[in-house]
């Protein structure tokens, strides 16, 4: 890992309080990374009202030399995510996701139709990166296709352009969860919240496997990494990992015994 010096997420936010609030539709780029943190009801499907009270983040990551991109958890109006993506000049070359639940990939939530990864392959065709495990689960909820998607296992990594994405498989909001480590930033979905985790009470869930990717995986990445979540559930959009470590109850037990106590069923 690099030392804090060289970290280019810190170099950026160098003049920001450690927890600090990115605003929506934030470029945040250095040298050739490309960045943005949007959010739903906002930033785009702006008309939907399921976009903004969900509020989810969707990412736009790439490499600005060699124009490519992916887009983090397409959900609701992915026109507009890819209307976005064209004004600054970038080409969609995949997309990330980081679990099945319709409000990250589209499909029946809610008795509500939420666009997402089968629109957006309808409009422009790509590959949807899943961890094996959650293969199956985005076939159902989203009706793609075998061939729509490239099937991971944990640790491996991927290239935008030339910008390497480390996939970390996260389980325990569900079996395939899984973060992205890129650049000094983490992209973490529902697994990791400033305020709290994702849910370990749904179908598939599992809190012992949460305790493992929280207190094991992700105690791996270093604490100037700029934690960025899957949604805005706090006030802030997003903040170091040292500080979230600081402040985040879910990184108060000592043992899984004091874990499963919190959060086990």
């Amino acid at each position: 890992m690099m030392p804090c010096s060289q970290n280019k997420a810190t170099r950026l936010l160098a003049n920001q309080p450690p927890f600090l609030r990115v605003g929506t539709l934030t470029a945040m780029t250095s040298d050739r990374f490309y960045f943005r943190q949007l959010l739903s009801g906002r930033d785009f499907a702006t008309d939907d009202s399921m976009a903004a009270q969900m509020a989810n983040f969707v990412y736009l990551i790439g490499d600005r030399t060699t124009r490519d991109a992916v887009i983090v958890d397409p959900a609701y109006g992915v026109a507009d995510i890819l209307e976005i993506l064209d004004r600054d000049d970038m080409n969609l070359s995949g997309v990330l996701a980081s679990h099945y639940h319709s409000d990250h990939v589209g499909g029946s939530m809610m008795g509500h139709t939420i666009e997402g990864v089968r629109e957006l392959l309808d409009l422009r065709g790509t590959k949807i990166h899943v961890q094996a495990e959650e293969a199956e689960l985005v076939k159902k909820v989203t009706e793609v296709s075998d061939g729509d998607l490239h099937v991971h296992d944990p640790g491996d990594q991927i290239f935008v352009g030339e910008i390497p994405i480390s996939l970390l498989h996260t389980p325990g909001h569900t079996p395939g969860s899984q973060c992205f480590l890129v650049e000094g930033t983490l992209v973490a979905g529902d697994t990791l919240f400033l305020e709290g985790c994702g849910r370990t009470d749904l179908p598939g869930s599992d809190a012992a496997a949460m305790y493992h990717s929280i207190h094991h995986t992700l105690s791996k990445v270093p604490d100037d990494t700029v934690l960025f979540p899957g949604h805005r559930y706090s006030f802030h959009s997003s903040a170091t990992m040292g500080m979230t470590r600081e402040m985040n109850y879910v990184f108060k037990p000592d043992s899984e015994e004091q874990w499963m106590m919190m959060f086990g069923q």
